[in-house]
C-alpha cells in the first residue's frame, strides 16, 4: 500500500477543484440566463470570465507540482449545482429567483474559499511558493465575489424577493 501524505492530499484536492471549476464554468451561463436582475446577470458573466482564468491557474499549479491536470468528481460541487438547478426550476419567473440564485452562487463561493484556503496553506507547507501565490490569487477573487454577491443581495435582491 502506498503511503498517503500531504502531497497526496494536496494532489487529490487539486483534482477535486479542477473538476469543480470546470463544472462551475458550465453552470454559470445557465444561472446567468435564469437571473432576472441585470446586476446579477453581470455578476455571473464576470465570475465566468474569472473562472476561466482560475482554471488556467489550476493547470499551472498542476505543472508546478509536476502532475498532469486532471479532475476527479467533486460530489460537493455536484450537490451545490443540483440545488441551484432546483432553484432555477422551482422559482422560474418568481420574485425570489434572484435571491435564490445569489444564495446558490454564494454556496459555491464558500466551498471554493474553504478549498482554496486549504490548498494555499498546503502549497506553503510543501514549499510550493509559486503554486501558493496562484492559489492565493484565486482565493482573493473568490472572497471578492462572495462580498459582491452579499452586497447585491442585501441592497436589492432580497428586498425585491420579500416585497413581492
Amino acid at each position: 500500500m502506498v503511503e498517503k501524505t500531504l502531497e497526496t492530499l494536496f494532489h487529490e484536492t487539486l483534482k477535486d477543484m479542477y473538476y469543480a471549476e470546470r463544472k462551475i464554468l458550465k453552470a454559470l451561463p445557465k444561472m446567468e440566463r435564469a437571473a432576472a436582475h441585470p446586476d446579477l446577470k453581470a455578476a455571473f458573466e464576470k465570475h465566468r470570465m474569472e473562472t476561466e482564468v482560475q482554471v488556467e491557474r489550476l493547470q499551472q499549479v498542476f505543472e508546478i507540482f509536476g502532475k498532469r491536470a486532471q479532475g476527479k468528481t467533486c460530489d460537493a460541487i455536484e450537490g451545490i449545482i443540483a440545488e441551484a438547478e432546483q432553484i432555477m426550476d422551482d422559482f422560474k419567473g418568481q420574485p425570489a429567483i434572484d435571491a435564490g440564485l445569489a444564495s446558490s452562487a454564494q454556496a459555491v463561493e464558500h466551498y471554493e474559499i474553504a478549498r482554496y484556503g486549504t490548498l494555499a496553506r498546503w502549497a506553503g507547507d510543501l514549499g510550493l511558493k509559486d503554486a501558493k501565490a496562484l492559489l492565493v490569487a484565486t482565493l482573493n477573487e473568490e472572497e471578492a465575489t462572495d462580498k459582491a454577491l452579499t452586497t447585491l443581495a442585501e441592497a436589492s435582491l432580497n428586498p425585491s424577493a420579500k416585497a413581492a
